[in-house]
């Protein structure tokens, strides 16, 4: 139903959190550029349990590859530098939910090209840069989920 996009993730427990999530709500995973870490890790594995051999995996070798493999009108990309919340989208099946690495987020020039599909998921008191990655994909996905199940 959605297509969640991980480029370059470096901690392979929340990949694998991510993987489990997906595995819960028929989201595909798709794992752009390096990895910090190998598919094979365990704390992959321990973190997807065993549900890791459920995952709908994708290896996208680059984000112009991710891009051309889908409309980027549905491309929607999240970053802590986004100033538009997650919630001001009307949300699809096949949407594309794209998220950067722990350190880094997104590279900037992604998130300006990205314009009114830039979002941010609000952080009220200032008091940290971002969210841990998979909280923040459990959050995305599940309002986009809630609007096209009309929950």
């Amino acid at each position: 139903m959605f297509h969640v996009a991980l480029w370059e993730p470096e901690i392979a427990a929340n990949t694998g959190n991510v993987g489990r999530l997906c595995v819960a709500t028929g989201a595909t995973l798709h794992l752009i550029g390096g990895l910090g870490f190998q598919l094979h890790d365990r704390a992959v594995r321990r973190a997807g349990l065993d549900y890791w051999s459920e995952v709908q995996l994708v290896r996208q070798a680059s984000l112009a590859e991710l891009e051309g493999d889908f409309p980027t009108e549905r491309l929607f990309c999240f970053s802590a530098r986004a100033t538009r919340p997650y919630t001001c989208v009307s949300y699809q099946a096949g949407d594309v939910l794209l998220f950067g690495s722990e350190s880094r987020g997104l590279p900037p020039e992604v998130v300006a090209r990205s314009g009114e599909r830039a979002l941010c998921v609000p952080m009220p008191t200032g008091k940290v840069r971002s969210l841990n990655l998979a909280n923040t994909v459990a959050i995305v996905l599940y309002e986009a989920l809630r609007q096209v199940n009309a929950w």
